[in-house]
């Protein structure tokens, strides 16, 4: 079973100025001569961390690492001014001239796969290839599954600590109750909402209990841009049409592509990868037997390692 590459440090970061007031953090590592591969994180809000970059071999891709508007390593943190899709789509645009490279391929989990398929279908000339995980399609229905109520009946235990912020009242749409404290004056109520939102999402994402994924989302740092960017593309259907995926996957065609998606992948349910697999017939479909929504879950792990390298040797 293939695990992570061996841990390496950037050889060049940067900061990229982009629409005030945001500013990106970017970096690169691996070959500077390399198949260039962008790591697309999920969230939105979620950032990077060092294992983001050991997905490639070192020695076959350029490996190109950022933190999207509000997230991670990016200011202003958590901001929301500015911070749409299409501004996301124009940042990756931005970071691909700054560099200096033609056409690269995209590797991307959750909403990471969102963003990257979105790009695609508007730079589909830039794109090499797509390795992708946990497939979230952005639909209406994806996020009532999850926000409002479907994936509660699986964990009701934790489910009850999500709802707990939220007043009886306020429970038919919890995306909107919680955007409302999490723009909200009162700083205590925000960090609590933040904590409630992200853990519930943490609780979530592994087939197995996993204190890293817990205390990684459980930090208030990163809670709090999870919680406020993602409440802010959710109360706003992602700043996407309904279905724009799907309605235009013929962009897609000729782009090659690795989906991976855990069998029981609460946060992003299996049916999303498969209809997309479906109506895009160059891209593979690899379902993991023992995983959830995770990208670090071992199965998972496994699958992108041997799809970075699969891609490179086609490409």
């Amino acid at each position: 079973m293939h695990t992570h590459f061996p841990d390496i440090k950037p050889y060049a970061l940067y900061r990229v100025k982009v629409e005030l007031p945001h500013e990106l953090y970017v970096e690169e590592s691996g070959n500077p001569d390399g198949i260039p591969a962008l790591f697309v994180h999920g969230g939105p809000g979620g950032g990077s961390d060092d294992t983001s970059r050991r997905y490639f071999d070192p020695e076959k891709y350029r490996i190109i690492v950022f933190d999207q508007r509000g997230a991670g390593r990016s200011t202003p943190h958590a901001g929301l001014v500015g911070n749409t899709t299409g501004d996301l789509i124009k940042d990756m645009e931005a970071i691909r001239l700054h560099l200096g490279v033609d056409r690269w391929l995209l590797f991307g989990g959750s909403w990471g796969s969102t963003l990257s398929l979105l790009y695609t279908q508007a730079h589909r000339e830039r794109v090499l290839g797509l390795v992708l995980r946990g497939i979230f399609l952005c639909r209406k229905r994806d996020l009532e599954w999850f926000y409002q109520g479907g994936a509660g009946r699986l964990f009701p235990d934790y489910w009850a600590d999500y709802v707990k912020p939220i007043p009886e009242h306020e429970r038919t749409d919890f995306i909107a109750a919680y955007y409302r404290l999490l723009t909200g004056d009162n700083e205590l109520a925000r960090m609590g909402a933040a904590k409630a939102w992200s853990l519930w999402e943490a609780h979530c994402s592994t087939l197995r209990p996993n204190t890293h994924v817990l205390d990684h989302f459980g930090d208030p740092h990163t809670a709090m841009a999870m919680a406020r960017i993602e409440a802010h593309y959710f109360q706003h259907q992602c700043f996407v049409e309904e279905n724009q995926i799907l309605n235009h996957v013929g962009l897609l065609e000729g782009i090659p592509g690795i989906i991976v998606h855990g069998r029981y992948d609460v946060v992003c349910p299996l049916d999303q990868a498969y209809e997309l697999h479906a109506n895009w017939p160059d891209a593979q479909l690899h379902i993991i037997r023992d995983a959830g929504h995770a990208a670090t879950e071992p199965g998972t792990t496994d699958a992108l390692v041997r799809a970075t390298n699969e891609m490179a040797a086609r490409l």
